[in-house]
């Protein structure tokens, strides 16, 4: 397989690569995904918001996945960590800890984002469980209860109407400076939100679940959840170091195919947009995927002519 030139290597095998995979193997196109295995929703117990599989686990969904897209053998399945890339469009050459290479004539970044570690104590150990940072994928859950919302600034004025659709019981924690203005502040005051500036001490919990958030003042904010803004990297180093340009968000920036500014290379999924869902992941993948496929068959095209 390391001799043979493959039409697309998919790095990162989430709901974005898997799609992707999934409707170029169905084109007949020779396709690798390279994973590692360490998607960053593995903290959750499972998957929301995504029709006919609603509430599954995310290693689940993988697992089906990988099984329906096993139909099409022109698409494979490296469990490996790609470190370097090289080449030009037509004909890139990638590298694994492994020690495999590939080649192949385009590269599809679905690598998703990670956290970066937040220093709250506690936060941790109720990650995944009741606590998220996506309403849309966890807010049923939590419906009605008390919760915190850790966030400060312009995100904070965007995420406190968004989780009041679930919930009128929340505080907010800013965990520091609030970063508002005089009006913005006023306007939690109309809403009746408690707000807090000071820095939290630690998330107290009992398997897994939030018991109460506690101030570095002594203050205690009981609570049945929380929703938090995360700090968040691309997942993978590799789309800056090939020369593809990254947003002030952190984000792959591409165009309205996927196509970032590297000719032959594309990126799908979380790593390329603000929209963390899995079913927007499978749906982007899944486009870009086709227009890739469109290129590909229109250089073949062109050389025969």
């Amino acid at each position: 397989m390391e001799k043979q030139l493959l039409d697309v290597a998919i790095i990162g095998g989430g709901p974005a690569g898997l799609n992707a995979a999934l409707v170029l193997g169905r084109a007949r196109k020779h396709v690798v995904v390279i994973d590692e295995g360490r998607p960053r929703n593995a903290v959750t117990r499972e998957t929301h918001g995504f029709l006919s599989r609603d509430g599954i686990s995310p290693g689940e969904f993988r697992r089906m996945a990988e099984e329906e897209i096993g139909a099409y053998s022109s698409v494979s399945f490296m469990a490996d960590t790609a470190v370097s890339i090289a080449g030009t469009d037509g004909q890139f050459q990638i590298e694994t800890t492994r020690g495999q290479t590939f080649a192949s004539k385009k590269v599809l970044f679905a690598v998703g984002m990670k956290d970066r570690p937040l220093n709250i104590p506690g936060l941790a150990e109720v990650y995944g469980i009741s606590a998220f940072v996506c309403p849309y994928c966890d807010g049923w859950e939590l419906r009605d209860q008390p919760l915190v919302i850790i966030t400060k600034g312009t995100e904070l004025l965007h995420f406190a109407p968004l989780i009041s659709g679930w919930t009128n019981r929340f505080s907010v924690c800013t965990n520091g400076p609030d970063e508002l203005t005089g009006a913005e502040r006023e306007e939690l005051q109309r809403h009746h939100v408690p707000l807090y500036d000071t820095p939290i001490r630690s998330i107290d919990s009992s398997d897994g679940i939030v018991r109460q958030v506690v101030l570095e003042d002594g203050t205690i904010i009981p609570c049945r959840g929380l929703f938090f803004k995360p700090e968040l990297v691309t997942g993978s180093d590799l789309p800056r170091a090939i020369g593809c340009r990254i947003t002030e968000a952190g984000m792959v920036d591409v165009d309205d195919f996927g196509k970032t500014n590297v000719p032959g290379v594309y990126s799908a999924g979380d790593a390329a947009s603000r929209l963390h869902q899995a079913i927007a992941a499978a749906s982007m993948g899944a486009f870009v995927a086709a227009a890739m496929n469109n290129e590909l068959n229109m250089e073949a095209w062109r050389r025969i002519g």
